[in-house]
């Protein structure tokens, strides 16, 4: 399976401005998503999308390919991960002829990731031909069941009213709700015809 690793670092972060190429433990956050994506066994390129000539240059000087920036339409604070998979996997098929079985997300804010849960992860991918995407989670420190959505009177609605027979999930003790789990931005792999297809990086289950 043909995988390629897409890096998103646009410039204009508001948080912690040029945040991807502020030096972390003595080189540019965005180095370690790089070396991830270069060291791993079954992602085959490494590719950057960034709106910023200065991101791309230190991206280029650790091994990483740019050969295209992102248009700045596609790199603003409302702009959604199935804008930059879609421009990057259409650019490189167009000018390149190039088009991958699968897409692995590296975002540049986890800098700290084992290879092989990288590798494992692509390998149990490419053995499950009808999934559409997977993508790393950790347990959920707070359950969702006990939260609350406010509404623009300043009341109140359960995020969830119903649980199984039970009308008020919010009441019951968390040990008899089900154990949820969120993603935590360590990887996200998704097929190249999802994105193309169903203009999804997640797909239908």
């Amino acid at each position: 399976m043909q995988t390629l690793a897409l890096i998103p670092a646009r410039i204009g972060s508001k948080s912690i401005p040029k945040k991807n190429i502020r030096a972390i433990g003595g080189k540019p956050l965005i180095a370690y998503s790089i070396e991830h994506g270069l060291a791993s066994k079954n992602i085959n390129r490494v590719v950057v999308s960034t709106d910023s000539e200065e991101i791309a240059e230190v991206a280029r000087s650790y091994g990483a390919e740019v050969p295209f920036l992102r248009p700045r339409e596609l790199a603003q604070d409302h702009s959604l991960d199935i804008d930059f998979h879609r421009h990057a996997i259409e650019w490189l098929h167009n000018n390149e002829g190039y088009l991958p079985d699968a897409v692995i997300n590296l975002r540049p804010t986890t800098p700290v990731r084992d290879t092989a849960v990288l590798d494992e992860a692509i390998q149990l991918f490419a053995c499950h031909p009808e999934i559409d995407s997977i993508r790393a989670v950790r347990p959920a420190h707070k359950t969702p069941y006990k939260m609350w959505l406010l509404r623009d009177d300043g009341l109140m609605n359960p995020l969830f009213e119903r649980f199984n027979e039970c009308n008020e999930p919010y009441n019951l003790p968390r040990q008899l709700l089900p154990k949820v789990v969120v993603q935590d931005g360590y990887f996200d792999i998704t097929r190249t015809s999802t994105i193309l297809d169903k203009n999804s990086t997640t797909g239908l289950v």
